[in-house]
Parts: structure tokens; sequence; C-alpha cells
């Protein structure tokens, strides 16, 4: 077909959603360019990043989305919801409060996103164990309760960052696969009528 871009099968939009500071930069920063920086970057307002992947012989294209923690980008970043296709919800270890503000994270992605969205939890700075303040099996019970695969990741060591990225991307595929959509769609909206796939529990590091 005229125009169409072949160099993938499947384009998946993922959203990263959190608190300020819990490392949603540092870890797309990681999984796309394989980098990471000690220095604190406050993402502001949105931003994205594109990764060629090979996801059981098909060609994907991510769209990862960064989103602004802090409460006046809120609106900015709700506005994103509606198009994605997977969020990961990010966290970090050492901040009990960030994990105890998963809970509003999860009633906004209700509010705003498609009904059969695919979730994942990510507890994140896992390296910093002398600091931590939310234990494994917390975040284990939270993403219990939800369904949803559950890691913790470090993006300074790269642990478990590329099987997070991988496992939600995957779950995405195989929804958009069983709905009989390509998953080329930008927005995707048309391609999430169908039911969520049954959530498996992940690993950790």
């Amino acid at each position: 077909m005229a125009g169409r871009d072949n160099t993938f099968d499947m384009q998946i939009k993922l959203l990263m959603i959190g608190d300020s500071g819990v490392g949603k930069t540092c870890l797309l920063l990681r999984y796309a360019n394989d980098s990471f920086s000690p220095t604190f970057i406050t993402t502001i307002g949105i931003d994205f990043k594109l990764k060629n992947i090979q996801l059981d012989g098909k060609r994907i294209k991510l769209q990862i989305w960064d989103t602004a923690g802090q409460e006046r980008f809120r609106t900015i970043t709700t506005s994103y919801f509606r198009g994605a296709q997977g969020i990961l919800l990010v966290y970090d270890v050492t901040d009990r409060q960030t994990f105890i503000s998963i809970r509003n994270w999860v009633a906004q992605i209700q509010m705003h996103a498609d009904v059969n969205v695919n979730k994942i939890l990510i507890g994140n700075k896992c390296d910093m164990a002398a600091k931590r303040a939310v234990s494994f099996e917390e975040g284990d019970a939270l993403a219990k309760e939800y369904n949803i695969h559950f890691f913790e990741t470090s993006a300074k060591q790269d642990l478990n960052v590329e099987k997070s990225f991988l496992t939600i991307a995957t779950e995405v595929k195989d929804r958009l696969l069983v709905d009989g959509g390509s998953g080329v769609s930008n927005a995707g909206g048309k391609k999430l009528q169908q039911a969520n796939r049954e959530g498996k529990k992940g690993g950790c590091c």
C-alpha cells in the first residue's frame, strides 16, 4: 500500500507514569540508549523516545512516553493516557510516598485511559538497599491486587530494565493480535476494545 512504513509490523505506544523523582527518565534512557546519568533531570511536561525491537518474529516500533510527575503537569500527562496501549507505573523503593501514590495513578488510568490498557508495576532504585522504604513483598502484593506484572529495577545497574519493557510490550502485542488488529494505528483506540489478557506476575532484581 502506497505510503505505508514497511520498517515495522506493529507500533505500540507505552506511557511511563509515577511521582517526580522515581527514575522514569533514567529507566527510559537506560532502555532506549543504554545510558545512565547520576545527574537528576526533571522532565518538563512530556517527552518520548522510539525503539525498534523484535518480538516473536514481529518487528515492533515502541513509542515510549516519559511523563512529568509534578502536580502542575498532571493535566498534560492525563491527556496522553487515551492513546496509550501499555502503561508502566513506577515508584521509588526508597521513597514510601511514591509507592502510596501508585493507587492515585491507577485511579487516573481508570478515569482517562482505555479500559483494556495493559499495565505493569515497577519499583525502581532497588540497588539502594540501605535506603529501602518499600519491601519487595509490598510491591508484589500491590501488583497481585491489580493482577499485573511486577519488577524491581535499577536503571543504574541495569537490573530488570529491558525485561520490564519487553514484558509490557509483549502483553500489548498479544492483546492487539487477539483483537485482530495490526496495532499500526498511532492512537490505537479502535484496537483496544476486547478483554485484557490475564496478567502474570514478574520477577525482581
